[in-house]
């Protein structure tokens, strides 16, 4: 990115505007995921098909971002020969790892659970950023902020046995994708130093979804039908992968984390709202519960 592209990904109405696209993208994510489960015919018990689907969703957005990276002169090289390996780890965990778990926890869980349950890795990024970074200082507010988020995300589980309990399938993998979110996040800053930002952002979503659907495939994952609302659906949930990675690694690169990934606390709110509307999902109140107390840490953490 050229001086002025970095200043207006640093102006505070740009920071959050992006911010809140991005957030906004990706909770529309998961009902349009299950949505694309069923135009697909993949059944919960279809391991393989469920990485290859998503493993076909990356690749594409990633060749689509090294696309427009290449029409806009962009510049391809690596620092250095050893940085690939940064790159590689980085696609394992943005994408490879992150999605895997993601895709098979969202197929045994509810879309709007799953979407709350999830931002535990906003805060996780937030917490884990003041001990990496300088930027990042802790300081109390955000602590609070951190506590109230984590509150929201323990209220999941009021409730009995007809509002969803803790799954290992379900809830864990979720949870296993909020790490590898939490922690892609903290190699995105190191990114920036190794290749242009936007060229790496296309590098981990091409290669993690091609390191997805090579066992996908390999385990006897496919497609069992294709209609045209899959093939729409796929299309969306490409698009928003493409939108949302390329403007949060770049404001990642070029602000403090806490700033950014604090506002990813809303992608349960929309996640949660999209799935009730679009699947049909009962709405229990501790969902809304814990959307309030998410929202109430985004502004404890950023009001000034």
């Amino acid at each position: 990115m050229n001086e002025t592209e970095n200043s207006i990904f640093r102006r505070p109405v740009w920071v959050v505007l992006f911010a809140l696209t991005a957030a906004v993208a990706w909770g529309w994510a998961y009902p349009l995921i299950k949505l694309g489960f069923g135009e697909f015919g993949i059944t919960g018990e279809m391991t393989g098909s469920k990485m290859l689907f998503a493993g076909i969703r990356f690749a594409i957005s990633g060749l689509i971002v090294l696309a427009i990276a290449r029409g806009k002169g962009k510049n391809f090289a690596v620092a250095r020969p050893g940085n690939w390996w940064y790159l590689l780890l980085f696609a394992l965990l943005n994408t490879t790892l992150h999605y895997a778990c993601f895709y098979i926890g969202l197929s045994h869980s509810e879309g709007a659970r799953a979407a709350i349950l999830n931002s535990l890795g906003v805060f996780m990024l937030v917490l884990l950023a003041c001990l990496c970074f300088k930027s990042d200082r802790l300081t109390l507010r955000k602590i609070l902020g951190c506590v109230v988020g984590f509150a929201g995300i323990l209220a999941l589980n009021i409730g009995g046995g007809d509002s969803g309990r803790f799954t290992l399938m379900g809830d864990g993998m979720i949870i296993l994708n909020a790490l590898c979110s939490a922690f892609a996040g903290l190699m995105t800053r190191g990114l920036r130093t190794r290749v242009d930002v936007f060229v790496g952002t296309g590098y981990s979503l091409a290669i993690g979804g091609a390191l997805l659907v090579v066992p996908g495939w390999m385990m006897g994952g496919s497609l069992p039908q294709v209609t045209g609302g899959g093939i729409v659906i796929l299309a969306l949930l490409i698009g928003i992968s493409t939108l949302g990675f390329t403007l949060y690694n770049k404001l990642l690169s070029c602000n403090p984390v806490g700033k950014v990934a604090i506002f990813n606390s809303l992608i349960p709110v929309v996640g949660a709202l999209s799935s009730c509307l679009c699947l049909g999902e009962p709405f229990y109140w501790k969902y809304l519960l814990a959307a309030l107390l998410a929202m109430a840490g985004i502004y404890i953490i950023n009001r000034r």
